[in-house]
Formats: C-alpha cells, sequence, structure tokens
C-alpha cells in the first residue's frame, strides 16, 4: 500500500460537509502533506533540477514541479469554480479532478500540435499553457466560468476549453462529436504538404485529441477511429493520438473492466498504448512513447490513460445516488495529487513545506482570479452573442466571388484558352456545375473536393466527371461510405488551412451526420469569438421529382434540419446558370467569412435541357463569364410585370411554376410574376415582402414537406409584416416520405396542383375584396 493510502485511509476529512466532496478532497491534501512534514527529517531538498527523479529515467526533478504545479492549478481550478457556483457567480462545474494525469500530454506534445480536447482537460491546459507562454491561464479560465465577455476564447458564451495561442479549438461538452474533425486534420496535415499549402502548423504536428472511456462507445467516435484504421491500411499518414482518459464511468454508467482493452487494443490499423494517468513517474514513459510513435511514423495511436473520477460528473450531481460512501472513498484514495505528493517527498524534490505552500499560493492566486471575474463585465445584449456566430462582408465577398481565376489557371483547367466554358453553347445544369467546378479549383489551389463516388467515376450523376483527372488525387477523390466522416474531413481540413468541397450523394443522407454541422462546424466561430472558423461549401444532391430512380432516400424533400442550424447558409438553384455564380459566392462567403454552406443541388433539373415543349433547350442556359456572380441573398424574378398574383418558390418548384404560370395565363386569364428565392437560409425578408406587395397575392410552392417547410417561414413573415394586406397561401408537399414511381406526384406539388392553388388565391383575394 502507497503512503498516500495509508495516511488518507478510509476516513474522510471531517472539518469539511461530508457531501462537499471537494472540500473533502482538498482537505485530505493538505492533511496528507501536513502529517507528512511531521515525519521528515529535515534533508535537504534539490527543488526543480534537470537531474532525473529516479536514476535512470526519463523524468527530471522539474519536469515533476512543474507538472505537480500544473495538476494543482487545475485542482483548485474545479474546486474554485463549485464556489463560484455556490456564490452564483460561475456557471459550470464538469471539472478535471483525478484527470490531471493529462498534463503528461500538456508537456510531451507541443503546443503547435492541433489539440482537439475534452471537457475534463484542465491540466493538460495548465502545462500546454506553460510551454507556448501563456501568462495567466487560470485568470482566463476564471472568466469562462464567469461566463464574463473578458473570456478571452469565448467571449462569455459557453465555457470551453480553447485557445489560439495554444492551438486548442474551443471544445466544450461533446460525446466524441469532434473525433471525425481531428481525424480529418490529421489526415488533411500531409495532403497540404503534398499540395504545397499554407500551414498554420508544422508539417510534422500531430493531432491529440482527447475523450472519455463512455465516448469510445459512441457511433461517431466508432466512425472515427475505423476512419483512422481504413487510411493507415492504405498506408495513407494519420498522425493522430487518440487519448482515452479512463476513469471507469460516464456520468452514472460504468464502463465493464477490461472494455477499452477488448475493443482497442488489437484494432487493426491503430497502435495501442496503456499508461498510468495516476502517477506520473510510472505513466511518462508510456506517453513520451505514443507521442513519439506517432509523430515519427505519422500513424494512429491509441493511448489508454488510466485515470479516475473524483468529485462526481459535475457539481449538479449526487454521486451517491449511486456510489456508496465506500465507492467514493476508494475513489479519493486514488487521488493523482497525492500520488505525486508523494513522489517529490518520497524522492526530496520538495519538502512538505515548499509542497503546501505552493499549493496555497496557487489557491490564492486562483481565488484572486475568481473575484476578479465574478467582477468583470458580462454579454449584456443579443447582438453581441450573435456578433461571431455569422459574420458576413457583403462587398469582400461580392469582390471575391467576382474575381476570376488566373488566366494560365484555367486554360489548365479547361484543357487550353480555346476550351473556355463561356465560349460554349448553352448546356444543361450538371455541365455547367461541374465546368463550375473546374473553374473553382483552378481558382482557389487549396480547394479540395471529395466524397462518395466522385473521382474516377464523376459522381453517380457525372457532375464531378473529368475533375480527378484534371487536379490530381491530392484534390479530388472518394471517401469512404461515411457522411459523418465525409464533414468530419471538411472539418479538419479547414482547420488546417484548406478549402473543402465535400459532396453528400444524396439530401437523405445528411442526416447521418447532421450534428457535424450543427455542433460542430456552425459552432465554431460562435464559441471560438470569432478566433477560429472552418469554411466549406457543401455540395448535396437533393430534393424530389427524379425519375427512374427514386423513393424517399434518392427524393427526399425535407430541408427543417438544416434551416434550423445557427450560422449555416442554405442555397438552392434551380438553373444551370445560377449554379456556377451562386456557387462562386458560396466559396467566396467561405473565403472570406469563413462561413457554412450548404448547396442543394435539385437532381431531378441536373439533366433537364427543356421548359415548355420538348427540345425546346428552354433550360439550357450559357457558362457565365468568370467575373460573374449572384449576390448572397438576391433572387429571380419572371414575368416581372405581372399584377394578378406572386408565386414565390425554389429549385424543382420554379420549373413547375414557370410552366403552370403559362397555364394560368393563356387559360385562366391570371398573370404571375414568378420569384426564385435562391438562397433559403437565411431568407432575404424585404425581397420576400417586396414581392409579396407588388401583386398583394401570394402562393408559396415549396416542394417541402407541410411541416417545418420554408413556406412556413414564408407566411409568418408575410402574416407579421404586411397588416393583412396581402392574401398568402401555401402550397407544400405532404408529411410524408417519398413514394417510389409516379406515386411521388400525388404527395407533392405538379404543375397542375399549383395551378389549381393559384386559383383558388385569387378567387379568394376576389371575394376577400368584394366582401371589403
Amino acid at each position: 500500500m502507497s503512503a498516500h493510502s495509508r495516511l488518507v485511509g478510509s476516513e474522510p476529512a471531517r472539518s469539511a460537509s461530508r457531501f462537499n466532496r471537494a472540500e473533502v478532497v482538498d482537505e485530505n491534501f493538505v492533511r496528507f502533506v501536513t502529517e507528512w512534514a511531521a515525519r521528515e527529517d529535515g534533508a535537504e531538498t534539490s527543488g526543480p533540477t534537470d537531474d532525473p527523479v529516479e536514476a535512470g529515467g526519463r523524468v527530471t526533478r522539474r519536469d515533476l514541479v512543474e507538472l505537480f504545479e500544473s495538476q494543482m492549478v487545475c485542482r483548485h481550478q474545479d474546486i474554485e469554480a463549485r464556489r463560484m457556483r455556490a456564490r452564483d457567480e460561475g456557471f459550470y462545474t464538469i471539472g478535471s479532478a483525478g484527470h490531471e494525469g493529462n498534463a503528461l500530454l500538456g508537456r510531451l506534445t507541443r503546443h503547435t500540435d492541433p489539440a482537439f480536447i475534452h471537457y475534463r482537460s484542465g491540466a493538460f491546459m495548465a502545462e500546454r499553457a506553460r510551454l507556448a507562454g501563456v501568462a495567466d491561464l487560470t485568470t482566463d479560465v476564471m472568466h469562462s466560468f464567469a461566463a464574463s465577455s473578458l473570456d478571452p476564447i469565448a467571449g462569455g458564451r459557453h465555457k470551453v476549453w480553447g485557445s489560439v495561442a495554444m492551438n486548442v479549438p474551443p471544445q466544450t461538452s461533446t460525446i466524441a462529436s469532434h473525433l471525425p474533425r481531428a481525424v480529418g486534420a490529421a489526415l488533411s496535415i500531409p495532403r497540404a504538404k503534398r499540395m504545397g499549402a499554407a500551414l498554420p502548423v508544422p508539417p510534422d504536428a500531430i493531432v491529440v485529441c482527447s475523450f472519455g472511456d463512455a465516448s469510445v462507445n459512441h457511433a461517431v467516435a466508432q466512425t472515427a477511429f475505423n476512419a483512422a484504421a481504413w487510411s493507415a491500411h492504405q498506408k495513407f499518414p494519420v498522425p493522430i493520438l487518440f487519448v482515452c482518459e479512463d476513469n471507469g464511468i460516464g456520468i452514472s454508467v460504468h464502463t465493464p473492466p477490461g472494455w477499452i482493452e477488448a475493443t482497442m487494443s488489437h484494432r487493426p490499423g491503430i497502435t495501442y498504448v496503456q499508461a498510468d494517468g495516476l502517477d506520473l513517474l510510472a505513466g511518462y514513459d508510456a506517453v513520451a512513447d505514443a507521442v513519439k510513435l506517432c509523430r515519427t511514423r505519422r500513424c494512429p495511436v491509441f493511448l489508454h490513460l488510466k485515470v479516475v473520477r473524483l468529485l462526481g460528473h459535475a457539481g449538479s450531481d449526487v454521486e451517491t445516488e449511486y456510489h456508496s460512501w465506500e465507492d467514493i472513498e476508494a475513489a479519493e484514495r486514488l487521488d493523482p495529487l497525492l500520488k505525486t505528493a508523494e513522489l517529490a517527498l518520497e524522492h526530496r524534490v520538495l519538502s512538505a513545506g515548499e509542497v503546501l505552500a505552493r499549493y496555497e499560493a496557487i489557491r490564492t492566486r486562483v481565488q484572486e482570479a475568481a473575484r476578479v471575474a465574478a467582477a468583470a463585465p458580462k454579454l449584456t445584449s443579443a447582438e453581441q452573442i450573435v456578433a461571431p456566430l455569422a459574420p458576413c462582408t457583403p462587398d469582400a465577398v461580392l469582390t471575391e466571388a467576382c474575381r476570376p481565376a488566373d488566366r494560365q489557371a484555367r486554360a489548365r483547367a479547361f484543357g487550353g484558352a480555346d476550351h473556355l466554358p463561356e465560349n460554349a453553347p448553352p448546356r444543361h445544369m450538371a455541365v455547367l456545375i461541374n465546368q463550375g467546378l473546374h473553374d473553382i479549383l483552378a481558382k482557389y489551389p487549396n480547394a479540395i473536393l471529395f466524397g462518395e463516388d466522385v473521382a474516377k467515376k464523376g459522381g453517380v450523376y457525372h457532375v464531378t466527371t473529368g475533375l480527378h483527372q484534371r487536379f490530381g488525387a491530392g484534390r479530388v477523390f472518394n471517401t469512404l461510405l461515411d457522411e459523418t466522416m465525409i464533414l468530419g474531413l471538411a472539418l479538419g481540413a479547414a482547420h488546417v488551412g484548406l478549402l473543402p468541397i465535400p459532396e453528400l450523394q444524396y439530401l437523405a443522407y445528411y442526416h447521418n451526420a447532421e450534428d457535424q454541422v450543427r455542433g460542430e462546424a456552425c459552432s465554431l466561430q460562435f464559441f471560438s469569438n470569432g478566433q477560429y472558423r472552418n469554411p466549406m461549401v457543401i455540395r448535396i444532391a437533393g430534393w424530389g421529382y427524379q425519375k427512374g430512380f427514386g423513393g424517399h432516400f434518392h427524393n427526399d424533400n425535407s430541408i427543417a434540419a438544416l434551416r434550423d442550424v445557427p450560422g449555416l447558409l442554405v442555397a438552392t438553384p434551380s438553373r444551370g446558370d445560377d449554379a456556377v455564380k451562386m456557387m462562386r459566392t458560396c466559396v467566396a462567403m467561405g473565403a472570406v467569412d469563413g462561413r457554412v454552406c450548404a448547396f442543394i443541388e435539385p437532381i431531378a433539373l441536373y439533366m433537364q435541357r427543356d421548359l415548355y415543349e420538348p427540345k425546346d433547350g428552354a433550360w439550357q442556359f450559357a457558362y457565365p463569364p468568370p467575373d460573374e456572380c449572384v449576390p448572397f441573398g438576391e433572387g429571380r424574378v419572371y414575368h416581372e410585370n405581372a399584377t394578378d398574383l406572386t408565386i414565390l418558390t425554389f429549385a424543382n418548384g420554379l420549373w413547375l411554376s414557370l410552366r403552370a404560370a403559362r397555364t394560368l395565363l393563356e387559360e385562366h386569364g391570371i398573370a404571375a410574376r414568378v420569384v426564385d428565392l435562391r438562397w433559403l437560409s437565411p431568407l432575404n425578408e424585404a425581397f420576400v415582402l417586396a414581392q409579396a406587395r407588388a401583386t398583394a397575392r401570394v402562393l408559396v410552392v415549396d416542394e417541402g414537406r407541410r411541416s417545418s417547410g420554408v413556406a412556413e417561414a414564408i407566411l409568418a413573415l408575410i402574416h407579421e409584416s404586411c397588416n393583412g394586406n396581402v392574401i398568402a397561401r401555401r402550397h407544400n408537399a405532404l408529411d410524408t416520405y417519398v413514394p417510389l414511381g409516379p406515386a411521388a406526384n400525388l404527395v407533392m406539388p405538379t404543375e397542375a396542383s399549383i395551378v389549381e392553388a393559384a386559383r383558388d388565391v385569387c378567387a379568394h383575394a376576389e371575394a376577400a375584396s368584394r366582401c371589403g
């Protein structure tokens, strides 16, 4: 039995409340060191020197002292967080107590190694701050606990671990959702190096990614492990250090003993290393070896760090509901700070008095920082809160979108100056988008395009044909069939300076991976106060009406989950030339403002050439010159002089509504202006209202489902803004999945049903006018 186990024993400190385990753990530490002091013989201590703690060992006395200080800082931050909560001065109590061994990761990795970490990383951050020269991390942490607007990473929006100087993107209470991003970054560092792209980190950087044992079981963690192993199996470099901090429990659910070893120790392509996170001397070599292996071999390593959880899951967690007092006290006897104190005292690195002096000095520093943070300003307006969420500099974006690629780069992209697409005849949407992607990859040397089947096959609809051959496998490549990892790869690529254009094969597949957009991509600028960004344009083939190959998964018509994401741009073109010009704007918004855009391409219009009659070619368009774009939010109006009715629509609805408008005019004498919204989130409200007021009669043709569709938002806007002076109705798909074959027309808007709905709006308006 170790000295600290004998001294702490089974009796908890009695001066603190038995239910306040933070105070108990604090008093246990002080009592342990104080009792040791009573037995000291007065022998001289070495202090922090460069001599090894143990003969032949790799840990120096300076290492031990500095690691111990980082552990103390972490512990006092946890204790003070709970005191702040009790005073209603702090708002976050998920702590790192028991996980302080992760200070080894902070010391043995470089501060230039990107670190995607979980919420028990206080000691890691304290130690990395030392390496990065961050002067006063404690003050920063207290500001974050207090939700102070002076918090240097999130600006008071949330308690996150994050720092630009330390290469730690902000991370909060995630359950493994950061793992795909981390794998994406690890894959993208060597890719960017091969491309010659400017890297924000050294080319030999590794990616550090930490998480708890319970998170290993989550599907999003499994997809990250699988992608790392899948890539390593093909000899791709994947320099990622997975760090599983195993405390044996997730809130109240225990991890079966031996499960992490069993599931991860023999995983193909991933090297497993186990380390003791409770004993710095015992754990140091294994952690150092894992880091070295990952850095030199550029391979994925799974570091299994054994730790213990102290103080429950969070301050609000009543641990006695699922643990006995004996269980709680047994865990406290494993306190890593007691072990580090024992090492420092036994090896005469520090005296008991010196340990206590350092411990109390850190307590004083933390408490003073908490006092300052509690009095610091808070966010006081909604405008302050949302400021970093969706940055928009329209003039700069417009300039960038209309900036052509270099002439020579364009000539190479299109096989010579004589083959530029703007000199070719009008073509259908699939061809124009393909040409537009050639232009974008020529314009942005850091852009990469990837997804399922996009490379040699050219996509299932041939929209990416030729890109792989023209730009090479480094920039256009296939991924494994996993939407979560496709988006995770985009996130990681953006983190290391690339401009990703991932493709999701079908809109229905987005739902497999939506938290990578909602919880990761679109939250980054918000939680970093605009200091981090991950620009991307997600190309999604979607909407309904696909003939010959339909059904729900290939004709999904719901974008509610996209429109619900704060900060996400949703764009959908209806014709090929618009698609090219809108994509230029979307990519520019990524490059300039760091925005995330979902670009939904209507499958049924990919190959559509005609509008009114067979072979009329009216739905083929000329390729727009490279200095043209569609400004964000700008719609397109057809039949602008029509005054009887306004049809607001998008995607397939535009093609159907234009046909319906001809029937309305020729057969019913109703002149309808048809408006293509083009941008669905956020809506250009001023434009919508202007078009509604132009005729005071509105039909919204929305091929999405009736519940939570775009039409709901438009009707609410008109109702709130037009004081009853505009009559508006909607015509949606039904709230159902899209069936296979002709049956789809029974649940989706059709040309005939649009005509009928338009006539109803006009008839209602006439009746209302007579009654008025």
